[in-house]
């Protein structure tokens, strides 16, 4: 009786007010056995049992580095009866590199990331709650003082809402620094700022100052602070936290491996 009335509450209300149901298209089965890396003109292709992996504008996909292309056929092996995508994010992130949709140069991430840093996370603290004030500032400070002597800058935290202001030469060297990778690790640092909302977090991760998981906690720490006063959901609020761990680590590991000439080697038999 009551799954016949949800039935009719939802017509009516259907009919009445015009609601549309959003239904969101399922994920595709899996259907092969066996993923592969195979290697062709110094390129690495990723296989789906014969069948060669492309991107989702068609085009062949493949990676320059080795140990890039292991890690993307142990996202499709990882995948089960289900092939979710959105937890790909080494695949998603060589995709966007061959497709590039928004037809970004090298020039528009980097003015991309360096204009985010005047709007950094932790460049802005609380003006109102001491406690919360005096956290961000044992841990967010000691992270800002390494990033400005690692790239000669002068950036100050600020607890208004105005803009701080870059001293100069401040942009030049955050410039000069990120200019030194090529599009693919730019990619990463863009997908890794967008996850932490902080180019200084990101930086601190690439140059090994901290942990994935330490940046994450820094760039959750407000709401890290609120939970504590007002309690938490355990399972969602540690999936939202495991979520940005993931994407974190895959950013840092994209940036590593578009960064170095590393190669697996094989033993061989003698």
């Amino acid at each position: 009786m009551f799954k016949n009335s949800a039935k009719v509450l939802t017509r009516l209300c259907s009919s009445t007010y015009n609601i549309s149901i959003r239904k969101y298209p399922a994920h595709p089965k899996r259907h092969y056995r066996k993923t592969g890396v195979v290697t062709s003109n110094g390129k690495f292709e990723i296989t789906l049992d014969q069948r060669k992996l492309k991107t989702p504008k068609g085009a062949p996909f493949f990676v320059e580095s080795e140990p890039l292309a292991i890690a993307i056929a142990t996202e499709w092996d990882a995948q089960k009866d289900i092939i979710d995508r959105s937890r790909m994010h080494l695949t998603a992130l060589s995709s966007t590199v061959i497709d590039n949709p928004n037809n970004l140069k090298k020039t528009d991430i980097v003015n991309y990331l360096v204009n985010y840093t005047s709007t950094d996370a932790i460049l802005y603290q609380s003006s109102e709650e001491k406690r919360l004030k005096d956290l961000q500032v044992a841990e967010w400070n000691p992270v800002i003082e390494w990033f400005n002597k690692r790239y000669d800058v002068n950036l100050e935290p600020t607890d208004g809402l105005e803009v701080p202001t870059f001293a100069p030469g401040t942009v030049m060297n955050v410039s000069r620094y990120l200019s030194s990778y090529n599009e693919a690790a730019l990619q990463g640092f863009m997908f890794a700022v967008d996850t932490l909302k902080s180019v200084i977090l990101t930086c601190a991760c690439v140059d090994r100052f901290i942990t994935p998981e330490k940046a994450v906690l820094l760039a959750r720490l407000e709401e890290e602070y609120q939970l504590g006063h007002w309690g938490r959901v355990e399972w969602a609020h540690d999936i939202s936290k495991l979520d940005l761990q993931a994407r974190l680590s895959a950013a840092i590991l994209f940036v590593y491996f578009n960064s170095s000439n590393a190669f697996v080697k094989q033993k061989m038999s003698i």
